[in-house]
């Protein structure tokens, strides 16, 4: 049996621009922006922010993914910033069940494509987690909730 995840980015208005983003996590909420990912010019980034947040989701789907069965700490970004990026600490000791904290890094978003992001995802060695911004799920469950998550973005081909 699933058990919902308290996880959820979505859009808040139709345009991309600044805060119109929502990550929610447990009861930690934040507004982030969607410029780094219009800007985005790698061959597997989108011009439909819709479609951009998909594959963002996918990214993150796919590292949850390979952390089961082994365990081991994927990183997330959900807020990309020019100073610093916010991101989703998934840890999991046991290769089933996980903890995702939220929190930031000085990794700069300009140095980030969005669209393929798993080449800085290891580069993140200063995560600040932010008090209070924690859940604990299991790993097939939260993959799911990333799943439905990106499925519904990509419905969306709104810009």
């Amino acid at each position: 049996m699933t058990i919902p995840v308290p996880l959820r980015f979505e859009r808040l208005t139709k345009k991309g621009d600044h805060k119109d983003l929502w990550l929610r996590l447990g009861s930690y909420r934040h507004a982030c922006d969607s410029y780094y990912l219009a800007i985005d010019e790698s061959p597997t980034a989108s011009r439909h922010l819709g479609a951009s947040l998909a594959r963002l989701l996918e990214q993150w789907k796919n590292q949850v993914d390979e952390l089961k069965g082994t365990g081991g700490t994927a990183y997330l970004p959900y807020d990309f910033s020019d100073q610093c990026t916010a991101w989703l600490r998934v840890t999991s000791t046991d290769g089933s069940t996980a903890e995702v904290h939220a929190g930031w890094s000085l990794v700069e978003a300009w140095g980030i494509e969005p669209s393929n992001y798993a080449a800085t995802a290891p580069e993140i060695k200063d995560f600040d987690p932010i008090a209070n911004a924690r859940i604990e799920c299991s790993l097939e469950d939260l993959s799911q909730c990333i799943a439905m998550n990106a499925k519904a973005h990509a419905a969306s081909r709104h810009y």
